[in-house]
């Protein structure tokens, strides 16, 4: 026994027995019922005031589909490149539907959600190819979207946390922020959380070896030669050096933890402004489980608060405390 459940927040007890077991093995079947249920879900979100659509776009040569959400009104704005989460395995832009809708509209900014391709039918480079590559298309259609080239930051959520933190990697100068939520970094999974928390919810070092097999495709996890696009975690000081500004969030039981806050510890070592929050009592991205409990109403107004600073957008003062529209006790449909 890790002894997970006394440190659990009491909030997140009622939630456990309806979270989804995570099946990477058996993955077509978890990623279509977990596509049908986010569709479901997705199909309920208000977007007023918000013009979304779905969208294939191409960039030199290369063509990745996205969902835009752009705010009614004129002006430049700033832009989020959402990555969302599933392993690399499960996950779409349904995943993050609701809080990409919210961000767009709290914070006035443009957002593309990108919907990358998923291992293990496109195992590494792919997922990161069509990210880039809906980068690219972004800043080369800022003039017509309205945004602000210089107000540009990626948004990742678990797997999106790895994808996003390869992105900077790969395109730093084109980025003004990193926001890297629950990431997954290291294929080698040797740090003290992942071989501790062996049985918390959503995410295990077992889940874990499976979905980086998928994503490695013909490389081995763990083995020399991975690249530090494909784990960042593995990324030494010259790589780090340079990157733009980030922010790193991880979960007290999540077995991914000590990698992201050893991510974090490795960009402010290369002289990359970091700030990192550890949030106490709670499991892998359990603000999407449980997004009505304390902790995790604490995460996403933080997440709010941190992204209007990187984007420079003035948030209103809020009277009493922060209500979000899409919040739920419903259980997340997958990891990340």
């Amino acid at each position: 026994m890790t002894g997970w459940r006394d440190l659990l927040d009491p909030e997140f007890a009622d939630v456990l027995e309806r979270l989804p077991a995570v099946d990477f093995v058996n993955y077509e079947k978890f990623r279509a019922d977990s596509d049908a249920t986010s569709a479901a879900r997705a199909a309920q979100v208000d977007t007023t005031g918000l013009t979304v659509e779905d969208r294939e776009v191409v960039s030199e040569g290369a063509s990745a589909r996205i969902r835009l959400y752009r705010p009614n009104g004129a002006g430049v704005r700033p832009a989020l490149l959402h990555l969302h989460g599933g392993g690399f395995v499960s996950g779409s832009p349904d995943t993050s539907h609701a809080r990409m809708t919210e961000l767009a509209a709290d914070l006035g900014v443009v957002v593309a959600s990108v919907d990358y391709r998923r291992a293990p039918e496109h195992p590494y480079p792919a997922p990161l190819e069509d990210c880039a590559t809906a980068l690219r298309w972004l800043l080369e259609a800022a003039d017509t979207l309205g945004v602000d080239r210089d107000r540009v930051a990626v948004h990742g959520v678990s797997a999106g946390g790895a994808l996003a933190a390869a992105l900077a990697l790969k395109a730093r100068s084109d980025l003004c922020f990193q926001f890297l939520s629950v990431p997954i970094t290291d294929d080698r999974l040797a740090t003290l959380s992942m071989r501790r928390f062996e049985d918390t919810p959503i995410w295990t070092r077992a889940v874990g070896q499976v979905s980086w097999r998928h994503y490695l495709g013909a490389l081995t996890p763990g083995a020399d030669d991975v690249p530090v696009l494909a784990a960042p975690g593995r990324a030494g000081p010259d790589e780090l050096r340079g990157l733009p500004p980030a922010y790193v969030a991880v979960m007290e039981l999540d077995p991914l933890a000590d990698e992201g806050l050893a991510y974090a510890a490795a960009l402010s070592e290369a002289g990359v402004p970091v700030e990192v929050h550890r949030f106490p009592g709670a499991f892998h991205a359990a603000f999407s489980s449980a997004p009505g409990a304390s902790v995790s109403r604490r995460y996403l107004a933080e997440e709010t608060a941190v992204l209007a600073r990187a984007l420079r957008v003035h948030l209103p003062e809020r009277a009493g405390p922060v209500k979000y529209r899409w919040l739920s006790d419903s259980a997340c449909d997958g990891p990340g």
